[in-house]
């Protein structure tokens, strides 16, 4: 960890960083198993994936690559078993659940930006009763992260400057994101990382491997 400006508001990466998603997204994967007669896989080897997308939990579910009819059709059957069940197990990372009540209770600012398309992300958010004061999901804007402007525009609507912002992600495009918007970059390695990836590598400013270390940074960093 090295120091860094105190924010005035917190942007964050949805899964694996605000949220963990990996329960029902991996229930979603092994849904895709056993309509191929395949047994399931280990939770923990699907949790690495998950940041990387619906293509991603594909190719690990059934070794299909990307670009293949078969790839497409399987994506579409894992998206729509994980739509109608996407807030089973879904919750908070602890203590985020708890900081982000002191948070807005402060009244202060707080947003979401995630390569989560709005028709999974929106009924998620509904379901775990979070009111980011910004949201900007994949299908957005015409570009996605690693570019910077889902973050930019995230920081125009919460009426904040991009370098008074943290971003806060558990995947090198967010950090890639955030030095690009200009803002602080804070990685966790608490999130969905495999086990040849080292987040400490990752080009941000603040790191940390639990989520009550990021948890305790945010409350030391409190403005007044």
């Amino acid at each position: 960890m090295t120091s860094a400006t105190p924010p005035i508001a917190i942007l964050f990466d949805l899964d694996g960083t605000l949220v963990d998603t990996a329960p029902d997204l991996a229930a979603a994967t092994n849904a895709l198993r056993a309509h191929h007669g395949l047994d399931p896989l280990p939770f923990h080897v699907i949790r690495a994936q998950v940041s990387n997308g619906g293509s991603a939990l594909v190719t690990l579910a059934l070794g299909l690559e990307a670009g293949s009819a078969e790839h497409d059709a399987a994506r579409q059957f894992l998206l729509d078993a994980y739509e109608q069940a996407l807030a089973v197990d879904s919750r908070l990372f602890a203590p985020l659940d708890e900081w982000l009540i002191t948070w807005e209770g402060e009244a202060r600012k707080w947003g979401i930006v995630t390569n989560k398309p709005r028709r999974y992300t929106e009924p998620l958010i509904e379901a775990l009763a979070l009111t980011p004061g910004a949201l900007l999901c994949a299908d957005d804007l015409r570009v996605k992260k690693p570019a910077p402007e889902p973050l930019w525009e995230a920081a125009k609507r919460l009426g904040i400057p991009p370098e008074a912002c943290w971003y806060v992600g558990d995947h090198v495009r967010d950090m890639e994101a955030a030095k690009a918007a200009g803002m602080t970059a804070v990685a966790v390695g608490y999130g969905y990382i495999s086990e040849e990836e080292d987040y400490q590598q990752w080009p941000a400013d603040l790191w940390f491997a639990t989520c009550a270390e990021l948890v305790a940074a945010l409350h030391g960093h409190r403005t007044t």
